[in-house]
């Protein structure tokens, strides 16, 4: 858990659905991810402890607690952490406005950017019609989204054994199947719309494990994506330029990373 090394800094770093507790989360690679990747400010854009899969069963591995305490390592190092619950991490909603270990669990948040644009942050389930109004079905949904995970734990298994990249066999399927298409086209334009709504130049949210940088009409929508499936992360640079980083390609993890000075106050 050494923090020496090779260091790429960003103004803003945005993580969501890392799903601690579930068999699926890749914390491994996450913490791989931190420990060349440092940022003035983190938000946790939901989801990050999967309280659904806690109540079922209970797994917290000893990389779930280096996860944890690389994040409070961090908040002491200086860099300012923010947590906005999601729907699997919903039991955080009635801690709103307090700190752990100076971790701030905050409903929202608006995000400024180096550029002066301004972004809504929120992890999105409440523009879920599925998890509003079905949460028996959502929990249904869930548990066959934790079979494909399994299934794809044992295909990239193959995959490694020959030399393969990883590949996501979930991630495949929502891109195939109409119904799943058609889901997130809408809840990317009802997430744009929400942003419009407050003012905001854009939207930074997470919860359909489907990492995007799109433009709704001017209105700039960003998908963190997940540590379960593509293990990505949204990253803001010095001139409030964004990028998505995909930590599942181990040819870019291999590079050397450049070493970035860190914001002025």
């Amino acid at each position: 858990m050494s923090d020496d090394g090779p260091e790429r800094r960003f103004r803003t770093l945005f993580i969501s659905d890392v799903h601690l507790g579930a068999r699926g989360s890749q914390t491994n690679l996450l913490l791989d991810f931190l420990r060349v990747h440092d940022a003035d400010t983190i938000y946790l854009v939901g989801d990050i402890i999967d309280g659904w899969a806690l109540k079922s069963s209970w797994h917290w591995p000893q990389s779930h607690n280096d996860f944890v305490q690389k994040l409070l390592r961090k908040g002491r190092k200086g860099a300012r952490i923010i947590y906005v619950p999601g729907n699997h991490d919903e039991f955080l909603r009635n801690y709103y406005g307090t700190h752990f270990g100076g971790i701030e669990v905050v409903e929202n948040a608006i995000h400024t950017g180096a550029d002066g644009r301004r972004y809504l942050v929120i992890h999105g389930d409440i523009f879920d019609l599925v998890v509003q109004n079905a949460k028996w079905l959502a929990h249904v949904g869930d548990k066959a989204y934790d079979l494909a995970i399994r299934l794809n734990r044992v295909v990239n298994a193959f995959r490694r054994w020959f030399g393969v990249p990883y590949w996501s066999l979930s991630q495949w399927a929502k891109h195939k199947v109409k119904n799943a298409v058609n889901y997130i086209g809408a809840f990317e334009e009802t997430l744009a719309q929400e942003a419009r709504r407050h003012g905001t130049d854009g939207v930074i949210c997470g919860h359909i494990h489907t990492a995007a940088i799109r433009d709704f009409h001017g209105i700039n929508y960003m998908n963190c994506g997940d540590w379960v499936e593509s293990c990505t992360a949204l990253a803001e640079h010095e001139d409030g330029r964004f990028e998505i980083i995909t930590w599942t390609d181990l040819l870019k993890r291999n590079l050397p990373v450049p070493t970035v000075a860190a914001r002025a106050a």
